[in-house]
């Protein structure tokens, strides 16, 4: 699913009027009614008070529709119509006059300067201003909403909080929304940790804009789901053996840190590596022969941390970092694996500290390697920034500038691509926030590559099957605070099979 900047999508909408054809207030009437159609599963109760609040433009003629829609339903609905502009849009006004009043629907205006409302409801809708606000909220109307904010009822956003900008960083006042429901698309805005309380719980609903307008925008940013994962996998051949999957390395494991490598290990083996070997200190032999009886382990000679580097030649993947440490030795050992290396590897924790300690190995990264940090050692990696779209930015320059795939770990996990693109995951869920998540992602990554997966698919594939499997494990778990590391890759096998039946 391509994720559009606010212009874009009012292209859509009137790409959508033209080639359908429909009316603007056909298509208005349509986007309510998925409006309306998830709120009744939301709020079932029609007995509830709920409160509409709608400007002059368009976004206010949604919440117009809403009020009439829900009226129809049997729920008890007010209106507060907000002049915040010198005249309402056609399609506002329109709606505002097919508005049943009086006792049926109770309407009022409010003026800028007028003294605020003290509001009574149980459900607020937000239908203020929409995607086309072009300048931060000041004064009068950022009073009202932060008046709205204070007030205990649940706050509903209709396709974005009013105050929110979609695709720039949000510094004023927006509503803080219980709950927001986009339009066919999300928001770049919704995706980032910054905005989390402003947009509450999101979800999207289909309003049938026309397909082909999507033929048109090329590259940018994604939302990566089931349906984009289920056409990148390979089906296995009957005549398949352990060759054929393609045998992986992890460089792993220093003194009191072989559970990461033990983790690593058992997820690039549920990920379906054909041949997996280990390069581990000493220390961690006797633990990776009990834990991972499929894996071949290859101690060195080091008794708690790697010093000296594998020879490498004989993968088809490599994955390196999980819980090697930064001793100036490990750092010297990475950097003779990044010369070695003729392919992408994926490189993470440890791995990911030694190169910020050491930004002049940055040039030895092999093409289109996978580089997996979490924020803060992304910060480690390459600066602070002011802000998540400031960040989102860098990590797409990092990626092109260095010709690798950066995937920034978090909540909706974001990708950029060596092209400049950005893909958010889908998948996942705060109980993945613990230690060990990270070591059973550099697994599955190693696997597929191992298994011809190209880069893209690879961490395409693999963020999502992770995140995924956090979701199968937490139902089963049964809450998130209880969700280990080591359930993850109990559940990587239901996540293809998921994916496969989607």
């Amino acid at each position: 699913m391509k994720i559009l900047t606010a212009d874009q999508i009012r292209q859509w909408d009137a790409y959508t009027i033209a080639q359908e054809p429909i009316a603007s207030i056909d298509l208005m009437e349509r986007a309510s009614l998925a409006f309306v159609q998830w709120f009744e599963e939301q709020f079932p109760e029609n007995n509830q008070k709920v409160f509409v609040l709608a400007g002059t433009g368009n976004n206010g003629g949604d919440g117009l529709v809403i009020a009439r829609l829900l009226h129809q339903r049997f729920y008890n609905v007010e209106v507060c119509l907000c002049q915040v502009g010198s005249k309402r849009s056609p399609d506002c006004e329109a709606n505002f006059q097919r508005l049943p009043k009086g006792r049926d629907v109770p309407v009022f205006t409010l003026k800028k300067g007028e003294k605020l409302p003290d509001i009574s409801c149980d459900i607020l809708i937000d239908g203020l201003f929409g995607s086309g606000l072009n300048r931060p909220l000041s004064g009068y109307w950022a009073s009202l909403v932060e008046a709205v904010n204070q007030a205990a009822f649940i706050r509903v956003a209709i396709d974005i909080p009013s105050g929110l900008f979609a695709d720039t960083h949000t510094q004023s006042p927006s509503i803080s929304a219980d709950y927001t429901l986009s339009f066919q698309v999300p928001k770049k805005a919704f995706l980032f940790p910054e905005n989390q309380d402003r947009c509450g719980h999101w979800v999207v609903r289909p309003i049938g804009l026309h397909p082909t307008f999507l033929q048109t925008i090329h590259g940018g940013d994604h939302f990566l789901d089931a349906k984009m994962c289920q056409a990148m996998l390979h089906q296995r051949s009957k005549y398949s053996h352990k060759g054929t999957f393609g045998h992986a390395l992890l460089v792993v494991g220093s003194y009191g840190k072989i559970g990461a490598a033990v983790l690593a290990a058992r997820a690039c083996l549920r990920s379906g590596v054909g041949l997996l070997s280990l390069y581990a200190p000493r220390c961690g032999y006797d633990i990776l022969q009990n834990s991972v009886p499929e894996a071949m382990v290859l101690p060195t000679t080091d008794a708690e941390f790697l010093t000296q580097p594998p020879a490498i030649e004989r993968y088809r993947a490599v994955g390196a970092g999980c819980g090697i440490g930064t001793a100036e030795a490990s750092a010297e050992m990475l950097k003779q694996v990044l010369q070695q290396a003729r392919h992408p590897m994926v490189l993470d924790a440890d791995a990911l500290n030694i190169l910020a300690k050491h930004p002049d190995y940055y040039s030895l990264l092999p093409p289109h390697s996978i580089l997996t940090p979490h924020p803060k050692e992304f910060q480690r990696l390459f600066g602070p920034t002011a802000n998540d779209f400031e960040r989102h930015e860098l990590q797409k320059a990092k990626a092109k500038a260095l010709n690798v795939y950066i995937l920034l770990k978090g909540a909706n996990s974001c990708i950029a691509t060596p092209e400049g693109d950005t893909y958010f995951n889908a998948t996942g869920n705060p109980g993945m926030a613990s230690g060990g998540s990270g070591d059973v992602l550099t697994g599955m990554l190693t696997a597929l590559l191992a298994q011809g997966y190209p880069p893209k698919e690879a961490i395409l594939l693999g963020v999502y099957l992770h995140g995924l499997a956090g979701d199968l494990a937490v139902e089963q778990v049964g809450s998130q605070e209880a969700l280990l590391a080591s359930d993850l890759i109990d559940y990587i096998g239901q996540a293809f099979k998921d994916i496969r039946n989607t």
